[in-house]
């Protein structure tokens, strides 16, 4: 079925981003992998382009698309080239840029979003400790009034830009007795004295993200760097996490499209028994559900991109859309890596690398269990 929520202003975005991606990225995406990082000059390039700028208003060097359309065709296209490559742009431009965009001061607008969207300035953000994974309201991370500042104690935990980035969203507990009420977001620069981080960590997939420990060892803030309202952090994190799961729902199905794809002209071309393998009924009919799966999935996220683009999309679709394009993208992997036979389990193809990326997606952005739980309360269960 055509897809009909793009048109021409966005298709030719994708486009720009298409040949971006082929001229600085794709013959460099394996140096990623070996180095478990995304060069300085990824981010540069990026900036230039305005891929890094689209929630970003245009007094701070962004182009405040206005749209998210235009994000999910950027999304689309990252995606499909990979899995990693997307999650990384995403932490930086379409989660944390908007927390600064509409919740930081004057100062730091003017101080961080210049160099955001120029890519100069990379960004993460710390939500997940070793102890308080889905559960944000366990958060042991602490900010202490200090005179006329504050004093972040605590770490983080599979942070992705972690080691790479220059400023992180950190949201820390700043009054115990109030529970989740009682969090406040700050943006803390990677220069500050007291914090640090830990090794790259060593994951199942995306080897191209630099995945990190952050530790904050008596760091010290100011009120100008809170983002948002005091104690209000909860509150922020849970009106920002729909487009954070939108995001991931547009990536998803993107991903596993490109590769089913590709399986399907491998299936073509691969011989056995004297005729292509995708001939036969088992995989024939295997293939007419994987791609009715992701066509229908794809045109359920469209209709959440859409409702986002006006402002529409509430917490409990955006959870749908991430659980179930979570679910579908995996299944659709595991086939494909199945229907690739042994090649399928080495690294050296696409179709392997795929599907250990695309395990994380399950548990990240809140897992697939607490989207579950999100659904059914709303259910009235």
């Amino acid at each position: 079925m055509k897809r009909d929520i793009y048109e021409e202003d966005h298709e030719a975005f994708r486009s720009s981003v298409r040949e971006f991606l082929q001229r600085s990225v794709v013959s460099d995406v394996g140096e990623y992998a070996t180095n478990k990082a995304i060069p300085r000059e990824f981010w540069l390039e990026a900036g230039k382009q305005g891929f890094l700028g689209l929630e970003i208003p245009e007094e701070y060097g962004g182009c405040a698309a206005g749209d998210y359309r235009f994000n999910a065709a950027l999304g689309e296209e990252f995606a499909k080239v990979n899995a990693a490559l997307i999650s990384c742009w995403g932490i930086h431009a379409d989660i944390v840029a908007p927390y600064i965009v509409e919740l930081a001061t004057k100062e730091a607008r003017q101080r961080w979003l210049p160099r955001i969207a120029s890519g100069e300035l990379i960004c993460a953000i710390g939500m997940t400790e070793p102890s308080a994974g889905s559960d944000l309201a366990a958060l042991k991370t602490t900010a202490v009034r200090d005179g006329d500042g504050w004093v972040i104690n605590g770490s983080k935990t599979f942070i992705t830009n972690g080691y790479s980035a220059d400023l992180v969203l950190v949201a820390a507990r700043t009054n115990p007795a109030k529970g989740a009420r009682g969090i406040t977001l700050f943006g803390v620069e990677a220069d500050r004295e007291g914090f640090s981080r830990g090794r790259k960590l060593d994951k199942v997939g995306q080897d191209e993200s630099d995945t990190a420990e952050l530790f904050f060892d008596n760091v010290r803030v100011t009120d100008a760097e809170i983002i948002g309202e005091l104690d209000q952090g909860f509150v922020h994190m849970m009106r920002n996490l729909p487009q954070e799961r939108l995001g991931a729902a547009v990536s998803n199905i993107a991903h596993a499209k490109q590769i089913l794809l590709e399986t399907l002209e491998y299936a073509l071309d691969r011989k056995a028994f004297g005729q292509s393998i995708g001939s036969f009924q088992h995989n024939k009919f295997l293939l007419a559900n994987l791609f009715t799966q992701v066509e229908v999935t794809e045109a359920y996220v469209d209709k959440c991109v859409l409702a986002h683009a006006r402002g529409e999309l509430g917490p409990v679709d955006a959870a749908k859309a991430k659980l179930w394009s979570s679910t579908v993208q995996n299944d659709v992997l595991d086939h494909c890596v199945q229907l690739y036979g042994g090649y399928g389990y080495m690294n050296e193809y696409r179709v392997a690398r795929a599907w250990r990326d695309a395990r994380v997606t399950r548990i990240w952005a809140g897992s697939n269990e607490i989207m579950k739980e999100l659904i059914g309360r709303d259910l009235g269960l």
